[in-house]
């Protein structure tokens, strides 16, 4: 039974965050530049961690005992994302990205791990998706929840040392101006996408 709650959990931790993101994107965009990699990739997976520890302990009802946390989260993450998304949109107007690629001035440790703060705790969709949808399903699992919870667990962890480290694999192709304005156009367009529909949510 726990074996089986520990692989479900995985599958499903792992499902939910691969789809492109703004999370997804910055760490992405660490990784490429090779700065600041594990200190980005570790406040990403430990606050997926603590998201996830909170839905599984069964915390989801805080949303339902104080709903304007939702609506709060909604309108300072869409005002982040919009702000965010137009730096990257400079960025790829000015074309100088690429020079940094490996390295060289660029944002600081505290600045990326704030950065990464807030693009993971101001998405109203990461509490949909850890504390109320990873904690009801890990409610079906009477006696394994821990073993459900470890394995949501495990794949954000997996998931982000992968695309952190990873990312240099594609090294040889961002070491052109071009590429780093088309990720950073990719970049500004997820960020302002999932910003409007934020927005109309509202």
């Amino acid at each position: 039974m726990e074996a089986s709650a520990f692989v479900t959990g995985f599958g499903l931790g792992f499902s939910l965050i691969l789809a492109i993101g703004a999370q997804n994107a910055f760490v992405l965009r660490q990784g490429l530049r090779r700065r600041h990699v594990l200190a980005v990739v570790l406040t990403c997976a430990v606050s997926d961690a603590i998201l996830i520890s909170a839905g599984v302990a069964g915390f989801g009802y805080l949303t339902q005992s104080a709903p304007w946390i939702v609506p709060l989260m909604r309108w300072l993450g869409a005002a982040f994302l919009v702000v965010y998304g137009g730096l990257a949109f400079r960025s790829a107007w000015a074309g100088t990205t690429g020079l940094q690629a490996e390295g060289g001035e660029g944002q600081s440790l505290w600045a990326a791990v704030l950065t990464c703060l807030a693009l993971t705790w101001l998405n109203p969709h990461v509490y949909l998706d850890t504390v109320v949808l990873i904690g009801s399903i890990a409610s079906q699992y009477n006696g394994a929840r821990l073993a459900f919870g470890a394995g949501a667990v495990l794949a954000s962890f997996t998931f982000f040392l992968s695309l952190g480290y990873g990312a240099r694999l594609l090294g040889p192709l961002f070491a052109r101006p071009v590429a780093w304005r088309f990720l950073d156009v990719l970049i500004g367009c997820v960020m302002w996408s999932i910003a409007l529909s934020l927005i109309l949510k509202g």
